[in-house]
């Protein structure tokens, strides 16, 4: 998916230009300031803006300034995984026209990273700026840069409108990047879309294999070198927006089966589907992929989950888990890419998911994918609350306050409608964020909150739920502009972005129509 351009939105839907949000002190619908850019910024800083405290993650990853959007699969290399996302350092000053390059970060657990600058430029060619795609480390020397170098394939499109696939390489470990010549490795064919280049080695048959976003298909090609690529097939499906960002990866389940599963990022709004990522479990002979069945599965269900990316899952010397994978994605939707106050009281706009590690199960003959937080997160415990077994009839505010926070608890009770948390509640009660279980769904509803869909269509996300199991685990992730919710053991997420006010830090618990007693209830904070 290219940096600043809106590509997979449903019929009838239309991008919102940079507006910049102020939170309001009249509950939650705060104030837009439309298509802002440049000097007209600056004069709206001055005069409109209000900021009464920081909007960056605790413990989420956040882009140090300006802009980022897509998450380009990390890889590992010299004992840290090494991770790059398109990053626009000319947002301020040309908004959505101005586009990205890849910046670095690395890390050894997933949870704290280093800046490492940009990594692959953009406008060093008459290519113009770089889009999404992926990088591998070829250990045979297939592309004749050296064993080991690391290799780029991405997007770009010269003319802004024809994408093509280019190449970059690096000798450095990946921390800099050279432009192999200007002309495509994989020219365009003569389509619209022609993008978002995902490479995966397949060892088996010796050649590589790149996964391209081509509308509502996903075109397979292989190569020998990275250099010239073959086409060979493809899986198409309609019917849910325009397909991005692809993926594939081969996962063991828990009973022991081996699956391959192949994912996208797609807009279903319109037809009333997550607009996140979603994936099919099958098989794959090295040139067609054979999906389990023809819908696909979602790995999250909130409105903020967008071009996400998985990866190995590998111990502190490298050796990769067979049964597990990592999973990361861009907290944001185009819908509303520029609403945020972040920019205007921080400096950025840009955050990531928290990192989740992501299991294949197998129940009642269906696999799915599970998530949960990265482990990691357990080494940067600052502090623990235990506020354990509590009993609720109604609404009940708890002696907690913050706004960075991990929340998990267990649910029971014999006869309710509803049970939830009230999160960054404010004062009053009058603003807050819900999570809970309703009738037979679960959700997470930032409608009571400074909401950045100022449609009002997209408040509140759900998935379903039995509401006669009497019992309910749910662990939820807190931060400034964020919250995730992992119901069970994680086969349904809601990842959702929302800017409550700074000062709004209270926590309650609540019931519909009867009592519940939320058992162990543990809050965590971290340090990163």
């Amino acid at each position: 998916m290219r940096g600043m351009k809106r590509s997979s939105l449903g019929p009838g839907e239309t991008l919102s230009r940079r507006s910049l949000l102020t939170a309001s002190a009249f509950g939650a619908a705060g104030v837009l300031l439309p298509d802002l850019v440049g000097p007209a910024v600056a004069a709206a800083r001055e005069a409109t803006a209000v900021c009464t405290g920081s909007y960056r993650a605790e413990y989420h990853f956040t882009v140090p300034d300006q802009w980022m959007n897509d998450p380009q699969r990390p890889v590992w290399i010299d004992g840290e995984y090494h991770y790059y996302y398109l990053y626009n350092p000319d947002y301020s000053t040309g908004g959505t026209t101005a586009g990205t390059a890849w910046r670095l970060a690395t890390s050894t657990d997933l949870v704290s990273f280093t800046d490492r600058g940009i990594a692959v430029p953009k406008d060093t060619t008459p290519n113009g700026d770089v889009w999404s795609g992926s990088a591998v480390v070829d250990t045979g020397n297939t592309a004749g840069f050296g064993a080991g170098a690391v290799i780029v394939l991405a997007t770009m499109a010269p003319d802004d409108v024809t994408q093509a696939q280019y190449l970059y390489y690096s000798t450095d470990d990946g921390r800099t990047f050279t432009n192999h010549g200007t002309a495509p490795v994989l020219p365009n064919p003569g389509v619209r879309d022609f993008r978002d280049p995902k490479v995966i080695r397949d060892e088996e048959r010796g050649r590589w294999v790149m996964l391209l976003a081509e509308n509502d298909k996903v075109g397979f090609y292989h190569s020998a070198d990275l250099k010239a690529w073959t086409y060979v097939g493809g899986f198409v499906k309609g019917g849910i927006g325009v397909l991005e960002c692809p993926d594939l990866f081969r996962i063991r389940a828990d009973d022991g089966t081996w699956k391959w599963v192949l994912g996208v990022s797609a807009n279903g709004k319109g037809s009333g589907l997550p607009s996140t990522f979603a994936y099919w479990t099958g098989s794959f002979d090295g040139t067609t992929f054979t999906a389990d069945a023809s819908d696909p599965q979602w790995l999250d269900h909130g409105w903020d989950w967008y071009a996400a990316v998985t990866f190995d899952k590998r111990d502190a010397s490298g050796v990769v888990d067979p049964d597990a994978r990592y999973a990361i994605g861009w907290m944001n939707h185009w819908d509303y890419a520029n609403t945020t106050p972040t920019i205007e009281c921080d400096g950025f706009n840009g955050t990531d998911s928290i990192v989740r590690e992501v299991r294949l199960k197998h129940v009642s003959g269906t696999y799915y994918l599970a998530s949960q937080p990265v482990a990691a997160l357990d080494d940067h415990v600052s502090r623990t609350v235990d506020l354990g077994d509590i009993a609720v009839d109604g609404t009940r505010p708890l002696d907690y306050t913050g706004t960075a926070y991990e929340l998990t608890c267990e649910i029971t009770w014999d006869q309710l409608v509803g049970a939830g948390l009230q999160l960054r509640r404010s004062s009053d009660g009058g603003r807050h964020i819900d999570a809970g279980v309703y009738g037979d769904y679960a959700f997470v509803n930032r409608g009571y909150t400074v909401s950045p869909d100022t449609s009002g269509r997209w408040q509140e996300s759900r998935t379903p739920f039995d509401l006669s199991a009497g019992t309910v685990r749910l662990r939820i992730l807190v931060d400034r502009t964020s919250v995730e919710m992992f119901v069970g053991d994680g086969r349904y997420v809601h990842s959702t972005e929302a800017f409550p006010d700074p000062s709004d830090t209270a926590l309650a618990l609540f019931t519909i129509d009867g009592q519940a007693v939320f058992r162990n209830v543990v809050i965590r904070e971290f340090t990163v």
